[in-house]
C-alpha cells in the first residue's frame, strides 16, 4: 500500500472544493421537495446504508431517486455501519457496494464512526464507544488506511458521542482521533454537537478538543440538535441545534477555516424550510468569521 498516495487524499479534498458551504441531510420526507423545487442548498449528504446493493447494484427507487437529485447536487455518503471498530474483520461485501455506490454517485468523500457496531456478524444499530488504547489505535488506524485504498477516495472518521468511558483508556478521544486519522492518512469529520454532548457527559473542555485536532485533516464538520435525558445530553438529531453548540461551531470556524458543514435532522424531522433556516445560520457565521459569500450549488 503506497502510504504517500493515500496520505495525499484527504489533504488534496480540502483545495478541491469539490463540495463546499453548509449542505444538509437529504431524507425521504423531502425527496419530493428537493426533486421538484430545487432549492438553493450547494449540497447533500445521504446515509449510505440507504442505497446500498449488498448483492450487485440494485438499489430499488431509493437508488433512483438519489441519481436523480445527484444530477442536480453533489452528494456525500455518511455511514453508519461499517464497524470499523469492530474485533470482526472488515466486511469485503459492505465495502465493495460501498464502493459500487460511491463510484455510481461519484461521492468526493465517504464518511463513517469512529465506533464499533456489532460483532460476530451481529450489527447492533448503534455507535458503541471504543477505549482509547495503543492496540486500539494500531487496529482503527490500519483498517482506515485499507478502506481508503479499497474505496479510492477520501475517507473520513467522525468523532462520536459517548455516554460511558473505558477505565483503560489510555489517551483522550481527541488525541486517539487524531493520531487514527495521522496514521491512516484519512480525513476527519468534525461533529460539532458531538464534542459538545461527550464534553458535557464526560466533563472535559469541548474547547480544548477543537483545539487539539489537527486542522489538515479536517475535511467536513456536522452540525446537530441533542435532547436532555436526566444527567445526560443525547445526541437524538430531533432538535435545532441549540446555542452553545452555534458557539462552539464558530470557534471551530475560526481553527479549521473554510470546511464544508452539514446540518443533520434524523427524527421528528420538519419541513425543509426548517432546514434551510439552519444552514442559513451556519452560513451567517461562515461569512462573519470567514468573510465569504454563500456557496453555489455545484454540479
Amino acid at each position: 500500500m503506497n502510504q504517500d498516495r493515500i496520505k495525499t487524499k484527504a489533504q488534496a479534498f480540502r483545495d478541491k472544493k469539490i463540495v463546499c458551504g453548509v449542505g444538509v441531510g437529504l431524507r425521504s420526507v423531502h425527496y419530493d421537495h428537493v426533486l421538484s423545487r430545487r432549492p438553493a442548498v450547494p449540497w447533500f449528504e445521504v446515509i449510505s446504508e440507504n442505497y446500498m446493493g449488498l448483492r450487485g447494484d440494485q438499489g430499488g427507487r431509493p437508488l433512483e431517486i438519489l441519481e436523480e437529485a445527484r444530477r442536480n447536487y453533489p452528494i456525500v455518503l455518511h455511514g453508519v455501519s461499517l464497524n470499523i471498530g469492530s474485533a470482526d474483520p472488515l466486511d469485503k461485501n459492505y465495502l465493495n457496494a460501498l464502493k459500487r455506490l460511491a463510484d455510481r454517485i461519484d461521492s468526493p468523500h465517504v464518511t463513517d464512526h469512529l465506533c464499533w457496531t456489532g460483532v460476530r456478524g451481529q450489527n447492533l444499530h448503534d455507535l458503541l464507544p471504543l477505549p482509547y488504547t495503543a492496540e486500539g489505535l494500531n487496529l482503527i488506524s490500519s483498517r482506515a488506511a485499507q478502506i481508503q485504498d479499497i474505496l479510492g477516495r477520501p475517507f473520513a472518521l467522525e468523532n462520536p458521542s459517548t455516554y460511558l468511558a473505558f477505565r483503560h483508556s489510555q489517551m483522550p478521544e481527541w488525541e486517539f482521533l487524531a493520531e487514527a486519522a495521522r496514521q491512516a492518512g484519512c480525513g476527519i469529520l468534525l461533529d460539532i454537537n458531538n464534542v459538545y454532548v461527550s464534553a458535557k457527559n464526560h466533563g472535559f473542555d469541548p474547547v480544548e478538543y477543537l483545539r487539539n485536532i489537527p486542522a489538515d485533516r479536517v475535511i467536513q464538520m456536522h452540525l446537530a440538535g441533542y435532547s436532555h435525558c436526566g444527567n445526560l445530553l443525547i445526541d437524538t438529531h430531533d432538535h435545532p441545534v441549540s446555542d452553545p453548540v452555534w458557539e462552539l461551531y464558530g470557534e471551530a470556524v475560526r481553527l479549521f477555516g473554510d470546511v464544508p458543514t452539514l446540518i443533520e435532522w434524523d427524527d421528528k424531522i420538519p419541513p425543509f424550510g426548517v432546514l434551510e433556516k439552519e444552514a442559513a445560520r451556519a452560513e451567517k457565521i461562515r461569512r462573519k468569521i470567514l468573510g465569504k459569500r454563500d456557496c453555489a450549488a455545484l454540479v
